[in-house]
């Protein structure tokens, strides 16, 4: 791992800011919705996934597309895609014959943007 060197500081004595944890208590969402945060986060750590949904950053595109792109099978684009879609990071709209996809918001537009500009300043 790249960051095995790093010290993490710690305090050098047991000092609670009881207000400080009080506040952060009251704002903190419930477990099941800090749980479905953690599984969104589990769908973005498949390497495949994250380059379809690079892709649809960049442009709309079918199946054949992107199976063109990364390189692999129609059916495996189309099971991550079943993957991203019922989770909510894609759409799809149809055109014809032809099924095209692309980030279902502006919210993933922000999670990939925000993602590769920081990856990009390490």
């Amino acid at each position: 791992m790249p960051n095995d060197n790093i010290d993490v500081e710690k305090c050098d004595f047991l000092c609670v800011h009881k207000d400080t944890v009080r506040e952060v208590l009251d704002s903190m969402p419930d477990d099941e919705k800090l749980y479905d945060l953690a599984e969104l986060f589990k769908v973005f750590g498949d390497s495949t996934r994250i380059k379809i949904l690079y892709a649809l950053f960049e442009k709309e595109l079918c199946v054949c597309d992107i199976s063109n792109l990364l390189g692999i099978s129609q059916t495996a684009v189309s099971h991550q895609l079943k993957i991203l879609k019922t989770n909510n990071l894609v759409k799809s709209r149809r055109n014809g014959k032809i099924v095209f996809y692309s980030l279902d918001d502006d919210h993933v537009y922000s999670i990939i943007g925000c993602g590769m500009e920081h990856i990009n300043e390490l």
